[in-house]
């Protein structure tokens, strides 16, 4: 398998999640992440520190708590569209 490297700037957020803070050309698909933390942003971290949680969705339907519970948000570049296209070729087989 041969791999492209790439090089982007981004941060984590106060969740944990990666953010990727400028634009990216590249096709869909999977990828491999190394991160490489900037050097004022390293400090000592204690491994056995518990993690902040991800914020809970908040809902009056008691159908959908547990649910909310159990999942995670997307993430800020998914795109609804894209995924019901995606969707509807997998299942006419386009």
């Amino acid at each position: 398998m041969i791999m492209q490297a790439y090089k982007l700037k981004g941060k984590i957020d106060a969740t944990g999640n990666l953010v990727i803070t400028e634009p990216i050309q590249m096709p869909p698909g999977d990828v491999e992440v190394i991160v490489l933390l900037s050097a004022e942003t390293v400090s000592p971290v204690n491994i056995n520190e518990p993690q902040p949680e991800t914020p809970k969705r908040r809902t009056k339907i008691k159908a959908l708590q547990e649910w909310f519970e159990k999942t995670q948000p997307t993430s800020a570049d998914f795109d609804p569209d894209e995924a019901r296209w995606e969707a509807l070729k997998e299942k006419h087989n386009l």
